[in-house]
């Protein structure tokens, strides 16, 4: 976990000090929606990072300036892809409060007209116009998600018995004991609480793959003739999340090894009873929408992209910022994107990689656990300003 130094040291032309400064608290913040799941099931639980208080923001948890980008190890291909991200969620990051107290909506109009007109190194480009800054203590901890592709039809015929849901128009609160018209749970829609209401996508052939799709929080439906459907994150029942992975592991169902993707679903369907009664003690249920665009949504309203979008806690990272991670796990290293948000990613240096879909993309993600160090990069203004502050 060293954050290596590149040949691009060679290439920049910005001097920036990397000398370590506290960046004080802020006494305000703003609010933002959190949108989707975007968690694993199978890592080992997620090390502590930084401890914050609740309510805490990253100028309360403290912001530390971080190294110059030009000392990070940022490949151009790399850059490419996080500068093609960061253009596509300018619209949306000039016009949104930040959470985490450390920008304003207008430190970010320069570098999104920077963006929309670069045509150079993007190395340069993230180097000329923003500065890191470390939360907290600045270690990270870091899983992977995934497009999942699962067999499904349009109509309930044959295999194809579990249903895809729309979002319903009113749903109860959630409540631990019998509360209005009931808990929505997801036993109690798996039980036929939603049926006859029309509000069927599609119909899966499997219970495994589409409880890893509600985790997963977006997918691709494979349909009969070769059709293909993509459908996203439309909302949720209220409950929050529990990893199943995690309750398997502390009742010793699984064995060292085990706690991946598939060694979780393998023992949901060997043992289908009591593999159902655990998907059920995650009571949270995820809603669709069909998709027409390239790709999933994230937090933003805007496509996701395999690579360089990461998922963060918009209360540390602001959303639409570049990240620097650099992981025990040397395949996510680099510069990404806060694109995305996620139930189960919160607190300071809580990250998800996003890696697509495929086959590559699943296996990448599904072993994806891996502690390190995370730079958070801000615009040059905020920086200026915080310094100032």
């Amino acid at each position: 976990m060293i954050v290596r130094r590149s040949a691009f040291a060679l290439l920049a032309v910005v001097g920036l000090t990397g000398c370590a400064g506290i960046i004080p608290a802020s006494p305000e913040r703003a609010s933002s929606p959190v949108r989707t799941e975007a968690s694993p099931d199978v890592a080992p639980s997620a090390p502590p990072t930084s401890v914050a208080p609740d309510g805490a923001d990253a100028l309360a948890l403290s912001a530390r300036r971080g190294p110059p980008i030009p000392s990070l190890d940022i490949g151009r291909r790399q850059a490419e892809r996080a500068l093609a991200a960061f253009n596509t969620s300018c619209p949306s990051v000039v016009n949104r409060a930040d959470q985490t107290g450390l920008t304003l909506p207008e430190d970010w109009f320069e570098p999104c007209l920077a963006a929309s007109q670069w045509r150079g190194d993007p190395r340069i480009f993230f180097a000329e116009h923003f500065r890191t800054v470390e939360v907290g203590t600045g270690h990270a901890f870091a899983t992977g998600y995934y497009e999942p592709t699962i067999s499904a039809a349009r109509e309930r015929a044959g295999e194809y018995r579990w249903p895809i849901y729309a979002m319903p128009g009113n749903i109860p609160p959630p409540c631990d004991v019998a509360c209005g018209d009931g808990p929505l749970t997801r036993a109690v829609i798996e039980n036929g609480a939603l049926s006859g209401q029309g509000l069927e996508i599609a119909w899966a052939r499997d219970l495994v793959d589409l409880f890893f799709l509600h985790i997963q929080g977006s997918g691709i439906l494979s349909l009969p003739g070769g059709d293909r459907m993509r459908i996203g994150y439309a909302g949720n029942n209220g409950y929050p999340y529990v990893s199943v992975g995690r309750l398997m592991r502390e009742r010793g169902l699984l064995e060292d090894g085990q706690t991946t993707a598939e060694g979780i679903a393998r023992w949901l369907r060997e043992n289908p009873a009591a593999g159902r009664a655990i998907m059920q003690e995650n009571r949270r249920y995820i809603f669709f929408t069909e998709l027409d665009g390239p790709g999933p949504l994230g937090s933003l309203g805007r496509p996701v992209t395999p690579r360089a979008t990461v998922a963060a806690d918009p209360d540390f990272v602001p959303l639409g910022a570049p990240v620097f991670l650099d992981l025990e796990h040397d395949i996510a290293d680099g510069l990404w994107v806060a694109q995305d948000t996620g139930g189960a990613i919160q607190g300071a240096n809580r990250f998800d990689t996003f890696w697509g879909a495929g086959d590559d993309a699943y296996a990448i993600a599904s072993g994806m656990a891996s502690r390190g160090r995370a730079y958070i990069l801000i615009p040059a203004s905020a920086a200026a300003r915080l310094r100032a502050d």
